[in-house]
């Protein structure tokens, strides 16, 4: 009795609290006949409340936490609450043209945010790679439920259309509410399902890309049309160039400027809260621009978001906060709106309910059989088509946002816009159980397990989760190289790099000039070289260089506040006489709390610089720092003819463990080189092995250099607590004594002396 009473304890507050707010906004309304705050906020709070409450509900069963909201919505409006109890609905949502307009504010710019949200979930990689199979799905899927829609629209009866001189317009939004898939509500229920890496399920959300691409550049002519209500050739001429003309410049030119900007309110200003901000300039600059090219304003909201999604230093952080300000607030307040703006009161016309049934199934089965077809004309199996076709068939926020855009044009009618609410929930709830039945029938074939397998090596990996470099240089054949790897290292996934040039004395700024310039093409070539090798790899990488004005150490100290993941080191000087580090490095490093990596040129790189490496050795111990060191070996390993040599040696924390020739005692050691070469040939890297377990570490090293006629030598080192950089004996005996090339790669924790 009493678990069952604190079960109900929410309900009972939530009727108190909806109570309280209907009395209290009751006497609100009758004090003034001007809009209330009071009542606006009560309208926000109920609408976050009720709809983030049914989110959670809804996800607890399987289902999207958007259907919540617009459930939360339609309990609201005058589906239940109003049909309930009327004055009070009437008190918390009044009819009133300025009362509602307040609310109706903050759910129009909900759309272009939500709009920007779908466009940064935009993964146009993976447009390119099913793009052949992801483009002829989406056309399938969007042309047969299309064609369908129109041809119910020319059908409807004259009441239900608002104007029914406009009938073609009315019959252009339904066809197009029928054809498009939501990409937002397919992506959750693909990722929650664990589906997103699979080949299918990458076609699934790739065609769903596609899917609202086209149809926000449909919806954007279509309200071109509406707006000057004839059918005008020349008008929906003049919009259709105006849009290929916007999105050319913005996946040119634009995209090169929305990075730039990113980067710059990233590096310069001093606000948490700058890059955001610039992400909803940037939205509202171009959401302006398509209004006065005469399309709507949500598809320059989506192609902003496609840009900054594709920004290579947009932060998780940066990331999570704008995702967490639009779901929280924007979404419920939103889709509330779009439930409270539906009738279903309405289906109890047996006419309405059979025509909205009817709407329904021709949505249905119109989008599968496009969805299934193009699967097959893609090249799929049936099983692929028939969970794709499933995947294809959630409309959810899509068809809202396309609706609530008809209904405030006046080109749906009230009884319409409920009808297509009504269609956009009911598939959206079919569309998990199916897609789960369709994906738990699909076997996994060898190259999909291998790239899975990849792909979750990467997840915990170093190098595939880089995002910007920081490159510090002076103007010497060290640094030059430092420059060559650097790149070779960007060069796969198109990482953005800045280069610091700290070698030059404050008056010798133009003489150096030349030498940054020479070290930012080192970094450019080298990339395009590394592309080649990555099939998936960008190669443009966006080099920034500069001539710091203060301190060296400063200077280094002040870029590592902007984000960087790694600090590659490249000056003349690296090694002292001690067999430690120089001076000018450990005061270059000793603001820098990230991963490190110190290069010294050696051999042949002091004669060329910017030849790849020919044949690279990486010592391998087990530990964590140096199977770091093995990913940058592999990495760079991509560009060699060569196989990677491997080399198992005993760390020094090794000393005093038993050692025996037995077989029993390598198996470890042997597993580790199997381990690492299994990670190098996900990539198609070539290994050697090598066994030195019973020789001191930095003996073993040098050993094998001799015997491999190794040119780089990759050591992964825990940095060392300490008044100096160290990275350790082992390190500092290989940087003191092997006549190769030496790059040193540490992690940012700092263990203390043992």
């Amino acid at each position: 009795m009493v678990i069952r009473g604190r079960r109900l304890q929410p309900a009972i507050w939530a009727v108190i609290i909806l109570l309280a707010t209907a009395t209290a906004a009751g006497a609100e309304a009758g004090k003034a006949a001007k809009p209330s705050e009071f009542i606006l906020l009560a309208q926000i709070a109920l609408l976050i409340a009720v709809g983030r409450g049914l989110g959670e509900l809804m996800q607890r069963v399987g289902q999207p936490s958007v259907i919540g909201e617009l459930l939360g919505g339609l309990l609201l409006g005058p589906s239940l609450f109003g049909w309930l109890w009327p004055s009070a609905q009437a008190a918390i949502f009044p009819p009133s043209g300025e009362q509602k307009a307040l609310i109706d504010g903050i759910a129009q710019f909900g759309i272009l945010l939500l709009l920007l949200l779908t466009g940064m979930e935009t993964d146009l990689k993976l447009v390119r790679k099913v793009g052949r199979a992801a483009t002829t799905i989406s056309i399938a899927g969007i042309a047969v439920p299309f064609v369908c829609g129109f041809a119910l629209g020319e059908f409807l009866p004259q009441y239900l259309l608002p104007h029914p001189e406009a009938r073609l317009i009315a019959a252009l939004f339904l066809g197009t509410a029928l054809s498009i898939s939501s990409v937002k509500i397919v992506a959750v229920v693909v990722r929650e399902m664990n589906f997103m890496r699979r080949n299918v399920g990458q076609i699934i959300v790739a065609s769903a890309i596609i899917d609202d691409t086209i149809g926000w550049i449909i919806i954007a002519m279509i309200f071109s049309l509406a707006s000057r209500g004839t059918l005008d050739v020349m008008s929906v001429a003049q919009a259709l160039l105006g849009t290929l003309a916007f999105l050319a410049v913005s996946f040119t030119i634009g995209r090169r400027l929305v990075f730039r900007l990113i980067r710059w309110a990233n590096d310069n200003l001093m606000s948490t809260a700058a890059v955001i901000t610039v992400i909803l300039l940037l939205m509202s600059v171009m959401a302006m621009i398509t209004h006065l090219i005469g399309v709507h304003t949500v598809l320059g909201a989506f192609i902003a978001g496609v840009l900054v999604g594709e920004s290579p230093i947009l932060t998780r952080q940066i990331d999570e906060r704008l995702r967490g300000l639009i779901s929280s607030l924007f979404m419920p307040v939103f889709f509330g709106l779009a439930g409270l703006s539906a009738d279903l009161t309405v289906l109890k016309d047996p006419s309405l309910l059979a025509l909205t049934a009817a709407l329904v199934l021709i949505a249905s089965i119109g989008k599968f059989g496009g969805a299934f077809a193009g699967g097959a004309l893609g090249g799929l199996t049936r099983q692929e088509s028939y969970a794709l076709a499933s995947g294809m068939n959630a409309r959810g926020s899509t068809e809202v946002v396309i609706a609530t855009i008809g209904l405030s044009m006046g080109v749906l009618s009230q009884t319409m816009f409920s009808m297509i609410l009504t269609m956009a929930v009911l598939t959206t709830m079919a569309m998990p159980p199916m897609l789960r039945a369709a994906l738990s029938k699909l076997p996994l074939g060898q190259d999909e397990k291998e790239r899975l397998e990849r792909e979750e090596y990467e997840q915990r990996g170093f190098v595939a989760n880089l995002e910007r470099l920081l490159l510090a240089v002076d103007d010497s054949t060290n640094a030059t190289f430092a420059a060559h790897l650097t790149g070779l290292l960007a060069g796969g996934r198109g990482l953005p790099i800045t280069v610091l040039h700290v070698g030059a004395p404050a008056g010798l700024a133009e003489q150096n000039r030349g030498d940054e310039q020479s070290h930012e093409a080192a970094v450019i070539n080298a990339a395009r070289e590394s592309a080649k090798a990555d099939a998936d790899g960008g190669g443009n990488v966006d080099v920034l260089t500069r001539a710091p004005e203060k301190a060296a150490a400063e200077a280094i100290a002040e870029e590592a506040k902007k984000g960087f993941d790694l600090l590659v080191v490249g000056i003349d000087e690296v090694a002292d006489r001690d067999g430690g580090f120089n001076k000018g490095i450990d005061e270059l490093t000793a603001g820098f709390d990230g991963p490190l990596a110190i290069v010294a040129a050696r051999g042949a790189h002091q004669q060329d610089p910017t030849a790849n490496p020919r044949k690279i050795l990486v010592p391998v111990s087990g530990s964590n720092v140096s199977r770091r060191g093995a990913e940058v070996a592999i990495a760079l390993a991509r560009l060699s003819a060569l196989p990677l040599q491997v080399v198992y040696v005993s760390t020094t924390r090794d000393k005093g463990a038993r050692r025996t020739s037995t077989s029993m005692s390598l198996a470890r050691e042997e597993a580790i080189l199997k381990d690492i070469a299994a990670a190098a040939a996900r990539y198609d890297v070539n290994v050697a092995t090598t066994l030195r377990a019973n020789t001191a570490p930095e003996v073993a090293i040098l050993q094998e250099i001799a015997a491999s006629r190794a040119d780089l030598v990759v050591l992964g080192t825990d940095r060392i607590q300490g008044d100096s950089l160290n990275f350790g004996s082992v390190a500092a005996a290989v940087l003191g004594k092997s006549k190769v090339s030496v790059l040193l790669v540490s992690d940012g924790e700092i263990r203390p002396k043992t």
